[in-house]
C-alpha cells in the first residue's frame, strides 16, 4: 500500500475533488430537478469525475497502475485537465440554468451549495494540473507539458463547438468551418490517445517536428474559420426578438467565441512546440 498516494499534495487535491464532486451530484440528485440536457450534462460531469478520480486514487494506493498498458502519467495529466474543464463548464451552466432569483426555497439552497461545491472541485482539479505540470526543462510525459495540456483544451473546446452547431448546411462557408472543427478535433484526439497508449514511437517520422507542422496547419485552418463563421452566420441576419434559450443566434455567437479561444490555443501551442523543438 502506497500511502503517499493520499498524503502528497496531488493526493490531497484528488481527495478534495472526490469529496466535492460527490457532494455536488448528491445535492442535485436530492432535489430531483436536473431533467434538462444541461442538468444531465452537469450530473454526468460530477459522477464521471468522481468515479475516475476515485479509481485513480485506488490504483495508486494499491500500486496497481504499472500493470495497465498505458502511460499513467499522461493519462492522469490528461484526465485532470479534462476534469477541470468539464467541472468549470458545469459550475457555470448549472446555476445559470437552474438557480433563479430570489433564492429562498430549500431546493434552491441545495442547488446553491452544489454550485459552490462544484466551483471548489474545479479549484481542486486546477491545483492538480498545476502540481503535475512539467516545469520548463523537465523530461516528463508529453501530456503534462504545456503543449500536451493545450491538446486536451483544444479537443474539449471542439466538443463544446459541436454541441452548439445549428443550421450550417445552407452555406458552403459554414460547412468548411465545420470541416475545420472536425478535422482538427479528430487529429488532436488521436494524438492524445496515441500518447496515452504509448503508440507514438511507431510513427515513422520525427514526432516533435510533425506536431509543429500540425499546429501550424491547424492554426491556419482555425484562422479561416474565425473569419468565415461570423461572416456567413450573421450576414444580413440580426438577433431575433425574442431569442429564447435555444436561439440559433446565441448558439452561433457561442461558436464564434469558442473558435477564437481555440485559435489562441493553437497559436500558444505552436509557440511552445516550436520552442521545445528549435530552441
Amino acid at each position: 500500500v502506497n500511502l503517499r498516494a493520499l498524503t502528497s499534495w496531488v493526493g490531497i487535491a484528488r481527495l478534495f475533488a472526490v469529496v466535492l464532486s460527490c457532494l455536488a451530484f448528491s445535492l442535485v440528485a436530492s432535489t430531483g430537478h436536473f431533467g434538462s440536457p444541461y442538468g444531465t450534462w452537469c450530473m454526468f460531469t460530477w459522477c464521471f469525475c468522481f468515479a475516475v478520480t476515485l479509481l485513480v486514487l485506488l490504483l495508486e494506493l494499491l500500486e496497481l497502475y504499472p500493470l495497465l498498458p498505458l502511460s499513467w502519467d499522461d493519462f492522469t495529466s490528461a484526465f485532470s485537465m479534462l476534469a477541470a474543464l468539464m467541472v468549470f463548464t458545469s459550475s457555470v451552466v448549472f446555476p445559470a440554468t437552474f438557480i433563479s432569483s430570489p433564492c429562498s426555497s430549500n431546493q434552491c439552497a441545495r442547488q446553491a451549495v452544489a454550485t459552490t461545491a462544484s466551483c471548489l472541485c474545479f479549484l481542486a482539479y486546477a491545483a492538480e494540473v498545476a502540481l503535475t505540470r512539467a516545469k520548463p526543462g523537465d523530461i516528463s510525459s508529453f501530456l503534462s507539458t504545456v503543449p500536451g495540456l493545450l491538446k486536451v483544451f483544444e479537443a474539449y473546446v471542439a466538443c463544446l463547438i459541436f454541441s452548439l452547431l445549428d443550421e450550417y448546411n445552407r452555406e458552403p462557408g459554414l460547412m468548411w468551418c465545420v470541416a475545420v472543427y472536425s478535422i482538427c478535433f479528430i487529429v488532436t484526439l488521436l494524438i492524445i490517445i496515441f500518447t496515452i497508449g504509448r503508440c507514438l514511437t511507431y510513427i515513422p517520422c520525427p514526432l516533435e517536428k510533425m506536431l509543429v507542422g500540425y499546429n501550424l496547419l491547424a492554426l491556419l485552418m482555425y484562422l479561416t474559420a474565425t473569419v468565415l463563421w461570423p461572416l456567413y452566420s450573421f450576414r444580413g441576419r440580426g438577433r431575433p426578438d425574442p431569442c429564447g434559450r435555444n436561439c440559433w443566434w446565441d448558439k452561433h455567437l457561442g461558436v464564434t467565441f469558442l473558435t477564437i479561444f481555440n485559435l489562441i490555443a493553437y497559436l500558444v501551442d505552436l509557440v511552445y512546440s516550436s520552442g521545445m523543438v528549435f530552441v
